[in-house]
């Protein structure tokens, strides 16, 4: 793969991994703050349910992410079953 390859995928991988967060920041925040604070940190309710949302969503996207690797590999061996066929 050559270095221009290299540099796009790093770039791709960085857009993708902010995305996540900002996701992750948006919807942990959405569920686990109050829209009007009535305190300046955090309550302990509230570092409670964002710890597990963050974990609960970070397993998820670990999760999925295994499972497009897995189906990826498959359609690349199909492919290569395809290819030698020909």
């Amino acid at each position: 793969m050559s270095a221009v390859n290299m540099n796009s995928l790093a770039e791709l991988e960085v857009e993708m991994m902010s995305d996540m967060y900002n996701r992750l920041t948006a919807a942990c925040h959405k569920k686990c703050i109050a829209t009007k604070y009535k305190e300046p940190e955090l309550t302990k309710g509230e570092s409670i349910c964002l710890d597990r949302c963050v974990a609960k969503y970070l397993d998820i996207h670990e999760r999925i992410g295994k499972k497009l690797t897995a189906m990826s590999l498959q359609d690349e061996q199909l492919m290569q079953k395809m290819q030698q066929q020909q």
